[in-house]
């Protein structure tokens, strides 16, 4: 949005006429000041519903049905209830939230089709982009002394989330300050998505994922996000493309980003069996996390106050230290080992998935998300992801000897539970479908099933007919590749879109011509960033409860770019030589 695109949907939302009981109408007399109850419900309204900057945008934002006496009562009966009770009914408490939450709309980004550009950039071209972002990455390492990357609130919601996955939230969760903000965040979006505030706070934007323009982005460093900055430096230096002095200042990164992933972020654990292991945490203990000021001071009031750890992070972590070289001897431990403990048993052990958001898709062979930390704190309850059981593959290909994965016959069943949970979701083509998702886009799905498929495709054939023998990595490739080049790069991209196009391209081989969209979209777009950095700040993952979360940065954007750009730089170079 331009300034003056902002201005008029400022003043349409602070002039609007009210229609009905507003937000604050329905919260201020029950959550401004009490006395006992939980005082977390209060607080949180205050800090992220109740303050300054939201009340004039929504001080109008009014609902003519709340004229009702009773149904505005109801909902004052339900916080009432959240508030006071010491166990509260969370079904009963949401629903009068949730039916006024089916009222609105909300759809996924269409972007419309484009045409084919007419050619391939050139190579030059190409590096010069590897060569800026290679250099931005290293740039911000060296200002900050980490690589930061940043999450966004947008109030408005996500679109798969409406009164059905509310009430199974809010029995899902664990964490009561968790179940409050998300009674609160979503009670809110209600009066967002049917107000003029809708277009300040939910502007529309080119391509899939979601640019982070919000004003209040929360600066913070976690194991996940290194171990993915670790692997785009590695891209890097392996281009050639990086100086003397850039590629001894990338290996000093990797080799401080490996440490923090491996032994700042690790957690003791037990495996579901009593076994202990080390996994990486979600969040190291402060200072570690680096958090913008403003952000550690109201964390806790906002219902973050417990982290734990999670199957992704663990995984991720292990895979960037494999590839970096690293010897540290955590990674001896047989991940798989411990995953079988999270693996979902079709009618046996689905209970392990408390917030099903997608129980559109066959969960069986998954691996679930959180780990119970030594306490046995779950706040988030748990949930099942598919791109997050890439993970857990691509991990396992890489350790495949170190792990005994081929003589060990329980390891070899779980990888082949997953690899059927995969080919599930190809067969059906859910992979496609946003709402099968939890932390991710589709679009990430299919750059992350390349990484994993070419961890694969580097095992010697013996290897990978014994872990699939049927083929379904090939099927799940030209599944996934179908995608990308008929739906992602057919239609407007942004340069994320783009970057995570050139990821899936590159590693599942396909036709260099096929590069020419994303290529030309990125090469485009170089310079957008301003002053932050060579492009914008995009969605990366995402947090569907409370409220959708987004994490991404410059930085991150930065970092896919040069992942995506440095495949297709290798395979022109190859169409090259071999012509």
């Amino acid at each position: 949005m331009n300034f003056h695109q902002i201005a008029g949907a400022a003043c349409r939302a602070l002039t609007a006429r009210k229609d009905g009981p507003s937000l604050f109408d329905i919260c201020d007399p029950v959550l401004l000041a009490y006395d006992g109850g939980d005082r977390h419900l209060g607080k949180f309204y205050r800090t992220a519903l109740g303050n300054p900057a939201l009340r004039p945008l929504l001080r109008r934002a009014g609902l003519a049905e709340l004229r009702d006496g009773s149904r505005l009562q109801s909902l004052q009966q339900a916080l009432t209830q959240a508030r006071d009770d010491s166990a509260p009914d969370w079904t009963a408490i949401g629903q009068p939230v949730a039916s006024l939450l089916d009222t609105i709309e909300l759809q996924h980004p269409k972007p419309p089709p484009m045409p084919a550009p007419a050619r391939v950039p050139g190579l030059s071209e190409i590096e010069a982009v590897i060569r800026t972002c290679g250099a931005h990455l290293l740039r911000s390492y060296r200002s900050n002394g980490f690589i930061p990357t940043y999450a966004a609130f947008n109030l408005i919601g996500d679109a798969d989330v409406g009164g059905r996955e509310l009430l199974m939230a809010l029995n899902g969760l664990n964490a009561r300050g968790y179940k409050n903000s998300t009674l609160l965040f979503n009670l809110a979006r209600v009066f967002i998505a049917r107000s003029p505030a809708r277009d300040l706070i939910n502007p529309p934007w080119r391509g899939i994922a979601e640019p982070m323009w919000q004003p209040m982005q929360i600066r913070h460093r976690s194991a996940y996000y290194d171990a993915f900055f670790t692997e785009a430096l590695l891209s890097f230096v392996e281009t050639g493309l990086a100086s003397s002095g850039e590629t001894e200042a990338s290996r000093r990164a990797i080799a401080d980003m490996v440490d923090f992933c491996l032994v700042t972020s690790k957690e003791d654990v037990r495996a579901l069996d009593g076994t202990p292991f080390s996994v990486i945490t979600a969040l190291a203990p402060l200072p570690h996390p680096r958090f913008s000021r403003f952000f550690s001071q109201i964390k806790q009031e906002l219902g973050f106050g417990i982290y734990v750890p999670d199957c992704d992070t663990t995984a991720c972590a292990f895979s960037a230290a494999t590839q970096a070289g690293s010897t540290d001897p955590i990674l001896a431990q047989p991940l798989l080992d411990f995953y079988a403990g999270y693996q979902v048993s079709a009618g046996v052990n689905e209970p392990k998935v408390t917030v099903p958001l997608n129980d559109n898709i066959d969960y069986e062979g998954g691996i679930a998300t959180w780990i119970d930390n030594l306490a046995g704190e779950r706040p988030y309850g748990n949930d099942l992801d598919p791109t997050l059981n890439l993970d857990v593959l691509e991990v396992s290909f890489r350790n495949l000897a170190r792990w005994n994965v081929l003589e060990t016959p329980q390891r070899l069943t779980t990888v082949q539970r997953i690899i059927g949970f995969q080919k599930r979701l190809a067969q059906t083509g859910a992979f496609a479908d946003p709402r099968s998702h939890i932390y991710y886009l589709p679009e990430l799905y299919c750059a992350y099933f390349g990484r994993c498929y070419a961890a694969f495709a580097a095992l010697p054939p013996a290897a990978q007919r014994t872990i699939d023998p049927d083929g379904a990595f090939d099927f799940i490739r030209g599944k996934v590749l179908g995608y990308v080049e008929n739906e992602l790069i057919a239609a407007e991209m942004n340069v994320f879109d783009a970057a995570l196009a050139l990821i899936a391209l590159g590693h599942l081989n396909a036709a260099p011509a096929s590069f020419a969209p994303a290529l030309h979209c990125i090469i485009s777009q170089l310079g957008e960033g301003g002053r932050r950095g060579p492009f914008k700040a995009y969605e990366w993952n995402k947090m569907k409860t409370p409220i959708r979360i987004l994490v991404g940065g410059p930085e991150v954007t930065s970092a896919f770019v040069l992942m995506g750009l440095a495949l297709a730089r290798r395979a022109l170079m190859q169409q090259a030589g071999a012509s």
